[in-house]
């Protein structure tokens, strides 16, 4: 197995060819995110790995191939990988190779549809809030806040620092007091657009925030010519797509690897 540097992703590219996830998109395009492979020169097994989500493809049956799905980088902190093999010979090989330290989930992925939002929905949406909070755009201030909290800190967490978030990322918080208590903002960025991250405080909840922070966050996006991705990690977030504009795709299986980290 080997490390591969930003200018060998060519080489791993066409094993990924027909997968529509944005998180593979910002490894391949050096964005975000690092891969290994059974071989540089000629990789036919590969593993990528961009914040907590993990993707493995190619042929499983290469040599090296199940040593790639039950890597773990040594620096890898969370308690928990989300993998997503593409088929089910990937799955067995997950299975062994992370054998009683697993979980398999269900995820929903929605259509990359820029024209299904209704602009006039979503600011509506954004202008939902009761008159106790405040929505605004995520400044040093409030990305230093999220980045406090476990509930917030994956809305800025795979950025090196304020500076590079503010010149990649973009998010939208709801403020209590000037305290960051729901948020919506971009998990991973790729080329021409950003992988969403949304979440409200628990005492929070219910109140429509998540939903006014991720409409103006759209709003932005489309404004700026950004595509803001989501994939939906339960029926809740599924419904708050839906609710936004976003189209079903379909559901697929994710492998919840507890590291012990």
């Amino acid at each position: 197995m080997v490390a591969l540097k930003a200018h060998q992703m060519k080489e791993i590219a066409p094993l990924f060819q027909g997968i529509d996830e944005t998180l593979i998109w910002s490894c391949l395009q050096g964005c975000m995110g690092h891969a290994w492979a059974n071989s540089a020169e000629a990789p036919t097994a590969v593993q990528i790995i961009t914040g907590d989500f993990c993707f493995v493809a190619g042929d499983s049956r290469s040599p090296g191939a199940y040593e790639l799905a039950g890597h773990i980088p040594a620096d890898y902190r969370s308690s928990v990988l989300i993998l997503a093999p593409p088929d089910s010979d990937w799955a067995s090989l997950v299975e062994s190779a992370h054998a009683g330290c697993w979980q398999r989930q269900t995820r929903y992925a929605l259509q990359k549809s820029p024209n299904a939002f209704n602009l006039n929905r979503l600011r509506a949406l954004a202008g939902q809030v009761p008159p106790e909070y405040r929505i605004q755009r995520m400044g040093e201030r409030v990305y230093h806040a999220c980045l406090a909290q476990e509930w917030s800190a994956d809305f800025c967490s795979q950025f090196s620092s304020y500076e590079d978030y503010q010149a990649r990322g973009l998010g939208f918080a709801a403020l209590l007091n000037g305290e960051p208590v729901a948020g919506a903002s971009s998990y991973t960025v790729y080329h021409g657009g950003i992988e969403i991250e949304v979440d409200t405080k628990p005492s929070h909840r219910r109140k429509g925030l998540a939903a006014a922070c991720a409409a103006s966050l759209i709003l932005e996006c489309l404004r700026v010519g950004l595509y803001p991705s989501w994939d939906a990690a339960n029926t809740a977030s599924l419904a708050l797509a839906q609710k936004l504009g976003y189209r079903f795709s379909h559901e697929y299986p994710v492998y919840h690897i507890l590291t012990g980290r």
